[in-house]
């Protein structure tokens, strides 16, 4: 805990610095694993600035997303996990409404190795996601799946899921 607890404070002053730099969104998902257990996200996003393959039907963008996760079980199965992923998304073209998909793949550091009854194997972790929504004005709504894996850097590697409904809001 002690660990994660450094990782989150030096992630805040990174991302404190970025915010002075640049606005950025906040994020809040809630979802649930596999195996039931409650998810609560809370992350902040920071556009690329960038667009490419733009056409009449859309075009690719992305974000940095750094996040907090709390994974709620009983006393002894609770977990926290910190992390940072860079995604990619294609937006189709809209007026007002623009659906997207999302892909990404990042990093994670989680408080402890054990997530109900998964053995993750190690702190360090993969994070893999994909999703889709909708974006308007400043909001987006949207879906997500994303997996937890060490890719077999160290034994066992149960790895955990988790599916999430997404809030994002644009400053």
């Amino acid at each position: 805990m002690k660990k994660v607890l450094c990782w989150a404070v030096a992630a805040a002053v990174t991302l404190g610095q970025a915010i002075s730099a640049q606005a950025a969104d906040v994020s809040l998902d809630i979802g649930q694993t596999g195996d039931s257990t409650m998810t609560y996200r809370l992350g902040t996003q920071f556009d690329f600035s960038s667009s490419w393959f733009e056409s009449s039907v859309g075009r690719v963008t992305g974000y940095w997303d750094a996040a907090y996760t709390y994974w709620e079980g009983d006393e002894t199965a609770s977990n926290h996990s910190v992390s940072l992923s860079p995604v990619f998304v294609y937006e189709f073209a809209g007026e007002t409404v623009k659906p997207y998909i999302e892909a990404g793949i990042g990093v994670a550091l989680f408080a402890d190795t054990d997530l109900e009854d998964n053995d993750l194997g190690s702190s360090f972790q993969f994070e893999d996601r994909i999703g889709l929504g909708l974006r308007f004005a400043n909001q987006e709504v949207g879906v997500r799946a994303m997996h937890y894996s060490n890719a077999g850097i160290k034994q066992p590697n149960d790895g955990v899921e988790s599916y999430s409904l997404h809030y994002r809001l644009s400053f």
